[in-house]
């Protein structure tokens, strides 16, 4: 049976959960995840554990930071004046806006509000963290 290789077109049904065991995604219940290895579509290390597996094998593995959304940066946290902020907007602790920057879009997160002052964080929610996937191959095509 072939193995998954750079250039391939690749199908994988997924788990992901942190290293509390609560889970941040699943393909369960959908669609498989359809990707090409060697094109940069999915994280470093999701692809390195996908890269050499065969249709219907299955693995775990666990992705450090380094392989997956980096460490957390703090020079992207950040505090902003509430006349700052669209006067339509009610900001909320946790709440995701998207905001346009000179290299393109980016998510910022509510992550505390004083009267005054919203601060916001510009990190990927999941950066610092080591991700554990379950992973099955589905299909090479």
């Amino acid at each position: 049976m072939a193995k998954a290789k750079q250039g391939d077109k690749v199908k994988v049904h997924y788990t992901g959960t942190l290293e509390d065991g609560s889970q941040f995604d699943s393909s369960e219940g959908r669609e498989p995840l359809e990707f090409v290895l060697g094109q940069g579509m999915v994280i470093e290390g999701f692809e390195k554990a996908v890269t050499g597996m065969e249709p219907g094998e299955s693995t775990s593995v666990a992705i450090p930071p380094a392989e997956a959304y980096g460490d957390r940066n703090e020079d992207l946290i950040f505090r902003v004046d509430r006349s700052q902020m669209p006067p339509d907007l009610s900001p909320e602790e946790g709440m995701v806006l998207e905001v346009q920057t000179e290299h393109g879009p980016a998510q910022l997160t509510v992550v505390e509000l004083e009267e005054e002052v919203v601060t916001l964080d510009g990190n990927p929610p999941l950066a610092g963290k080591t991700l554990n996937f379950e992973l099955s191959l589905v299909e090479i095509g």
